[in-house]
This record gives structure tokens, sequence and C-alpha cells, in this order.
């Protein structure tokens, strides 16, 4: 018998973590838990706490106040899920879980399902970043979109040090599952993300 799946979406802001891990969910029947969703009301209410504009919850600030917590959140209801049989699929950055496999360890030993999770990072062109970004309009990203080749050299696009499968988000949905899930797909680009 397959042990139950953890699906763990990483990747850059803007890159189609969400829109990819609300998909990989659907195809795999799985439990969704998507950090901005789980946590962010609660990060929102941290950032007027220390004074932070709404929306920009990406200030440093919530950042060092909040990011324990919300990946604590994160991964212990995802950990719960998995210890009842319950597929899940968690999506956040896990931009220092990526990084550093000792990090990925001890994530995937929280979650229980040491043989059963699989690091899907989420990948997009630099331009159709910046395009996604502006689109969207979010508080969070005007500092990133104001300095972008700075962000382009940050941690947040850095690959991961740990095994993972990438996976192209301007690929129609049929051929970002099939990369998530290494399944056969017979689907090209899509015209739009």
């Amino acid at each position: 018998m397959e042990p139950i799946r953890a699906y763990v979406v990483a990747g850059a802001p803007a890159a189609g973590k969400s829109a990819l891990g609300a998909a990989l969910a659907r195809y795999l029947r799985a439990a969704l838990l998507d950090q901005d969703v789980l946590a962010g009301p609660l990060t929102a209410v941290v950032a007027r706490l220390v004074g932070v504009p709404p929306g920009d919850l990406d200030d440093p600030r919530v950042r060092t106040a909040t990011r324990t917590a919300t990946y604590d959140a994160l991964v212990e209801t995802g950990a719960s899920c998995l210890a009842a049989g319950v597929a899940t699929v968690l999506v956040a950055p896990f931009t220092a879980e990526r990084a550093d496999p000792g990090a990925w360890a001890r994530l995937v030993g929280r979650l229980g399902a040491p043989d059963g999770t699989v690091l899907v990072w989420a990948t997009c062109p630099p331009d159709e970043l910046r395009r996604r970004m502006a689109a969207r309009g979010a508080a969070r990203d005007l500092r990133k979109l104001a300095d972008f080749p700075r962000f382009l050299a940050s941690a947040a696009l850095a690959a991961p040090a740990v095994p993972h499968r990438a996976v192209d988000t301007t690929l129609a949905i049929a051929g970002q599952l099939a990369s998530a899930t290494m399944e056969p797909s017979t689907s090209g680009r899509s015209p739009s993300c």
C-alpha cells in the first residue's frame, strides 16, 4: 500500500504556489493547507499591532513576529491530517526548510510521513513573476517590485537544496499536475497562467 502523501508546495511570491496547490489538492482529493488562508487573518492582526500598513504582511517586523507560529500552525495541522489518513497539500514559501537539508528533515519528521513527503517547487520566469505581482496589486509586493533585481537575487528565488519536483507554472494545469505527481501528460503550455 502506498503511503499517504504530504505534498509541500513551495516557491517564490507570485510563482503560482496557491493555484498549483489547490489544483493538486483537488486532483489528489487531499486536504489543502495554504499558509495565506490558514494564518493570514492572524498575521494581519499582528501587522496592525506592530503598526504595519494594511496588507503588507511581508514587512520584516511582521515576518519576524509571526514566522514560527505560522509554520507551526501549518505543519501541525498537516501532521494531524496525515495522522488521520488524509493526504495533505501544504502551501507556503518554506524558504528555510528547502534551503537546508537538516531543516527539511525536521519538517518531514514533524509531518510524520518520512516515506511519503514530496517537495514541489513552483517555478516561473522572472518576467512572468513581475507581471503576476503587478497584476495582483498586493501591498506585500510593492517593495519587491520597487527593486526587482534585488528581489530576483534573494533567497526567495533560490532553488531547493533538497530533492524536489520542479513545476513550471506557465504550463497548462494538466502539465503542472503531471510534473508534481510524476504522472505522464501530453499537455503543453497554456496561453496564460
